[in-house]
């Protein structure tokens, strides 16, 4: 990967772009600023989103790798229903087309040459299900009384979680187990088990049931609802 790009804005977008009858592909990006910082990019594409999308919200992490710098666009909320995977990739590439405008690739698969600003990636995030989910009408629904950054501050180890709901086949539907310790990520259970902690979205928690959204493009509303025991004061 190089920082410098050819001169020459392409008029179509990444996905209309063609290869030659040689095997190259060369796309130039509109809003693409050689030498740019991966921050500075990612900062632009997140706002160049929000005004395209309007009615979608996104999330873009980045990240750097030997010989490469990549930015991906996490899905968690839109009007358009991306359950079946023909229309996952459609909005993939619409996302990616505007993202690609920040950057540029140059390459020829037949002799193994790439190169380009950043690699870009666009998927669904665990968030999207779970706001699906609430707008079909939720299973089992829990009052949102205790948010997941308090409910961190609450829980501690020697409180105990019993699982009263899951997906059908759940090895662990029924179970009774202890926090072993509770971490800024997860929580370790007894039997060498760990329960993550998930975005706030996908969290609520009335004091007593927790319910945690664990959906797919194969069961939206999937999720796991606890019975949260604290440990009694001695």
């Amino acid at each position: 990967m190089t920082d410098a790009a050819p001169s020459g804005a392409s008029a179509r977008l990444y996905s209309q772009t063609p290869f030659d009858d040689r095997g190259n592909f060369h796309y130039q990006g509109d809003l693409h600023c050689p030498r740019e910082e991966l921050s500075a990019i990612a900062a632009r594409i997140i706002q160049h989103l929000a005004a395209h999308f309007p009615e979608t919200r996104l999330a873009i992490t980045t990240h750097t790798f030997a010989h490469g710098r990549k930015i991906t666009a996490e899905i968690l909320d839109t009007p358009a229903d991306l359950t079946s995977r023909d229309a996952q990739t459609a909005f993939f590439i619409e996302v990616r087309d505007q993202m690609e405008r920040f950057g540029f690739t140059r390459s020829n698969l037949l002799q193994d040459f790439h190169s380009c600003a950043f690699f870009c990636e666009a998927r669904v995030g665990q968030a999207y299900w779970s706001a699906l989910a609430a707008r079909r009408g939720k299973k089992n629904p829990v009052e949102a009384a205790v948010t997941l950054a308090a409910f961190k501050k609450r829980v501690k180890a020697g409180d105990v979680l019993k699982l009263v709901n899951a997906p059908a086949g759940h090895r662990a539907l029924g179970t009774t187990r202890t926090i072993i310790k509770v971490r800024s990520g997860d929580m370790i259970l007894e039997g060498k088990s760990y329960l993550s902690f998930p975005r706030a979205s996908a969290f609520a928690c009335d004091g007593r049931l927790v319910r945690i959204s664990i959906g797919s493009e194969y069961e939206p509303d999937a999720h796991l609802l606890y019975e949260w025991l604290p440990q009694k004061a001695a």
